[in-house]
């Protein structure tokens, strides 16, 4: 039977072997646990990308540590050898340590997750994956909130000198605002209360969903939110233009439908004033699509 000393100069006699079997073991048993965890989530129909960031971290750090004992020896020998560089690595490797503090930072406060939509700076987009180095976002439009097929890479060291949002809850439901700018020929405050009634129409069929989910946000993050209902403000811009500002409450993925709908409603009844004719009445959801269509 071997005793401790003798498999302990077995290990580092073949260390460079035993390291390259020991990371890929670690890889080869990661990727099974992936690929198992990938399969039920489509079978179940559930978001599993939290768990399989995470799981790629674990592996990640116990890979090194396993790695860093192995070699902690040489190691030693190498930071003594080069303690006269010392300040000359730190400031080399500046930004990778920034970017690992920057991890650090997110993984402890939860600022966010991996699904999530967020805001770095002047980027937006959801959040695809998290590592010691980088985040990865899909970006999204805010304006049209659609993908637009771009992968971004942020470095984690702007995650200390960006402002960073939490956009999670336009997932689902956004205060949506456009504003309609049009000259002063027309009194627009003659029709402003059929707009708004055709507005809160449109907006009826999730009125109820609209007012929990507003609830839960205004109570999650302690403030007033607009909505659920449609509200309509009249200014004038620089140039003496009347400007219609429309704020709604709506899912995201109807955001801009809706939007053109009150348009063209806006619309009708601004021509139908102009031209001193009997208000119209717009079409129904249904005439919409219709007329859309054709």
């Amino acid at each position: 039977m071997w005793d401790f000393k003798e498999i302990s100069d077995l290990v580092l006699e073949y260390k460079l072997a035993l390291s390259v079997t020991l990371a890929m073991l670690i890889l080869i048993v990661r990727r099974w646990v992936i690929k198992g965890i990938r399969r039920r989530a489509k079978r179940k129909a559930q978001d599993k990308r939290p768990v399989v960031n995470a799981i790629k971290n674990i592996t990640n750090l116990s890979l090194v540590f396993f790695l860093l004992a192995i070699w902690s020896a040489e190691l030693q020998h190498l930071a003594l050898s080069i303690a006269a560089f010392v300040v000359g690595i730190v400031l080399a490797t500046r930004e990778y340590i920034q970017c690992f503090t920057g991890f650090l930072y997110v993984t402890s406060t939860r600022v966010f997750r991996v699904g999530d939509w967020v805001e770095v700076g002047d980027v937006c987009g959801e959040v695809v994956e998290s590592d010691w180095l980088s985040l990865t976002l899909q970006e999204v439009y805010l304006p049209t909130y659609d993908y637009t097929g771009k992968t971004l890479n942020i470095p984690n060291n702007q995650l200390f000198t960006k402002p960073v949002r939490n956009l999670n809850f336009l997932k689902r439901y956004a205060t949506h605002t456009f504003t309609i700018t049009r000259n002063q020929t027309v009194n627009v405050f003659q029709f402003i209360e059929r707009l708004h009634e055709r507005a809160k129409k449109h907006c009826l069929h999730f009125r109820d969903v609209a007012i929990r989910y507003n609830s839960m946000i205004e109570h999650r993050l302690d403030v007033t939110i607009p909505g659920p209902d449609p509200t309509i403000r009249v200014t004038t811009s620089e140039l003496g233009d009347t400007e219609v500002t429309i704020t709604i409450f709506c899912p995201t993925e109807e955001a801009i439908e809706i939007e053109q709908k009150i348009t063209s409603d806006f619309m009708a009844y601004w021509y139908a004033t102009k031209s001193k004719a009997a208000l119209p009445e717009p079409a129904d959801d249904e005439v919409h699509r219709v007329n859309g269509a054709s």
